[in-house]
């Protein structure tokens, strides 16, 4: 698939500021287009690290430096704050909107393109039971980090508030779904908040008799790694204090429990006030619209097929990459969105040479998950490592891939301080944190109500005649176009 210099895009028009968005954005330094990075974020997520944002070993700007700077030198690229809501697929346009509350519309930016690029990743999925969301948050977003982190801490001051036994260990008791790298590092960190961090920070409790359970319906620890390092990542999680339970399935999440079936059927309630949900993701909404418009398939976790160079079937001028991609081989990691982005950007550079498009080839360079303090698994091709040697290995990838020289400095003096000492200098939280979710929730509410009755009030303007020729259209959401050449 190729084509010819004369139909070549001008206008790049990026969704997402993950690892993929950034990627190919950055990868069009220099090349004969205009790129366009819309995020609903201003910043570039380092999501593999939000699990020490969550339990205090990071500040949030280490590992999310802002999206603006990163491309402030780079002359064919400008960033737009927004939350992209449409694709036009047939006007090509992309409509984002940003802002907006109950007392003020929001800002509504219709942006145009030639060639797409869409990198939206992916949410939490609870697998139908979204109402589990309020109980259990994920770990997708610095809201969604920081907002554990308060529900972390604040766990441990309940105790400490009160004299009954029953809601001591109420409080105390930590559950986290999901046996994957996210849910064994969270486990892993909770553990050693308790037994080294708060060792002797509480005066009317014990920290160190804190309980906390993993709960997977696998049968095994981190299955992507194979059974030896899973079998490994589980002998040393039980060693630092953490149950493990597999084939266990969760049905239920409310304020004060979580309900799971065992293997053999047989229901189990936990009594606990902290729940962290790490069982599934599920696709940005987005590939529905694409679906919608253009016929393309979608897998079973709302995933868009693509074609062999990460476009649509039938539409050369779009590229889905990252979480959002359906192709075989490639998992749901970072890497993948790294080598797609630049693949996908050395497709739109040979379209101006008319060289034909190439099938992407994704290099396994591996996958590890820490542990706890000294202690990781890693797999490298066909070599297996655990224990230090894996956790050092795990320490100089993730700072390679930090963004920026500040950030590597400042998360190397923070990791010094929480792996040598027992102290953690980000564990200030505050009632707002805890509470975002609902507002957050909320918002998203209203700006949801907002967007259809501006789309209805739309739809019937057209459906008008037209009086004296054309009309403008007054929306309750300003409407403005990106500036384009």
């Amino acid at each position: 698939m190729s084509q010819t210099p004369q139909e070549t895009p001008r206008r790049v028009v990026v969704i997402g500021s993950g690892f993929g968005g950034v990627n190919v954005a950055q990868a069009l330094d220099g090349a004969p287009v205009e790129v366009t990075l819309i995020a609903k974020t201003t910043h570039h997520l380092f999501q593999p690290l939000l699990y020490q944002v969550a339990t205090g070993i990071l500040s949030e700007g280490e590992i999310a430096p802002p999206t603006r700077l990163m491309f402030a030198k780079q002359k064919n690229a400008k960033v737009l704050l927004g939350d992209v809501e449409q694709i036009d697929t047939a006007s090509k346009t992309v409509v984002s909107r940003i802002a907006g509350s109950r007392r003020r519309a929001a800002t509504v930016v219709a942006t145009p393109y030639d060639t797409l690029v869409v990198a939206a990743g992916a949410d939490q999925s609870y697998f139908g039971n979204d109402h589990f969301s309020e109980f259990a948050p994920g770990m997708k977003t610095i809201d969604d980090a920081l907002e554990l982190r308060g529900r972390i801490v604040g766990a441990f001051e309940l105790a400490e508030a009160t004299n009954d036994p029953v809601e001591q260990e109420r409080a105390l008791t930590f559950v986290v779904v999901g046996a994957g790298p996210t849910g064994v590092e969270v486990a892993g960190q909770i553990a050693e908040l308790a037994h080294r961090t708060f060792k002797n920070a509480f005066k009317n409790i014990d920290a160190r008799k804190a309980r906390i359970i993993l709960l997977d319906g696998a049968p095994a620890v981190l299955p992507p790694m194979g059974a030896k390092l899973g079998l490994k990542a589980k002998q040393h999680l039980e060693k630092i204090g953490v149950e493990v339970r597999l084939d266990a399935i969760v049905v239920d999440v409310d304020q004060d429990g979580v309900t799971y079936k065992d293997k053999e059927g047989n229901l189990h309630t936990i009594a606990t006030k902290c729940k962290v949900w790490s069982a599934g993701v599920s696709a940005s909404p987005l590939g529905k619209q694409l679906a919608a418009q253009t016929g393309v398939e979608l897998d079973r976790a709302g995933r868009v097929v693509v074609d062999k160079d990460l476009s649509l079937p039938g539409h050369p001028d779009i590229f889905v990459i990252g979480d959002m991609a359906s192709v075989p081989g490639v998992p749901g990691m970072a890497q993948g969105a790294i080598q797609g982005g630049k693949h996908v950007a050395k497709m739109i550079k040979g379209d101006f040479k008319g060289e034909p498009r190439t099938q992407f080839k994704y290099l396994d360079k591996g996958s590890m998950s820490t542990i706890s303090r000294f202690s990781a698994v890693a797999k490298v091709w066909k070599f297996e490592f655990s224990g230090f040697f894996a956790w050092v290995l795990w320490l100089f990838i993730h700072l390679y891939y930090l963004v920026g020289f500040k950030s590597r400095l400042t998360t190397t003096l923070s990791w010094l301080a929480a792996f040598i000492t027992p102290g953690r200098a980000q564990l200030t939280i505050t009632h707002q944190q805890i509470q975002a979710r609902i507002a957050l929730l909320e918002r998203n509410a209203i700006l949801r109500e907002q967007a259809a009755a501006a789309a209805e009030e739309t739809s019937e303007n057209k459906a008008a005649p037209e009086v004296g020729g054309a009309s403008e259209i007054e929306s309750s959401a300003p409407v403005s176009k990106a500036a384009s050449s």
